[in-house]
């Protein structure tokens, strides 16, 4: 079970820190409501959607810091990690850089730190038997 997950909280905090504040300061927030949401299927909904997201990952890094409401933000987060992997990161393959660009390895490893959040004792409860 991990006991004590600050350096992993922290790892996260920082990340989504640096995923939602440049965005939200460049303006690039607008620009990703209006031109790709709103033209993906969300119509009028893509900027409050945008921000929607950007706040729900900028919140994420105080849960994160002060360890409070960590499994509603790790579901919330997992939610828009899959989506993002669906309606962008699927189609570039799996590499962030290196065998290809923008893929889903990214998205994929902060899936699994947000699901280990969710279940500290693992997915299978343990056997208190002997393998031998």
């Amino acid at each position: 079970m991990l006991k004590d997950t600050f350096l992993l909280r922290l790892g996260v905090a920082v990340v989504m820190a640096m995923h939602s504040v440049p965005s939200i300061v460049s303006g690039d927030i607008i620009s990703f409501g209006n031109e790709y949401l709103a033209k993906n299927g969300f119509g009028f909904m893509g900027l409050p959607l945008a921000f929607m997201v950007k706040g729900i990952h900028l919140f994420s890094v105080f849960s994160l810091l002060f360890n409070k409401f960590i499994k509603p933000i790790a579901i919330l987060n997992s939610i828009i990690l899959i989506l993002g992997i669906v309606m962008i990161h699927a189609s570039e393959g799996w590499y962030v850089v290196g065998g290809g660009r923008n893929g889903v390895e990214f998205n994929f490893i902060l899936i699994t730190i947000f699901l280990s959040f969710l279940l500290p004792d693992g997915m299978f409860k343990k056997s208190n038997e002997s393998a031998l």
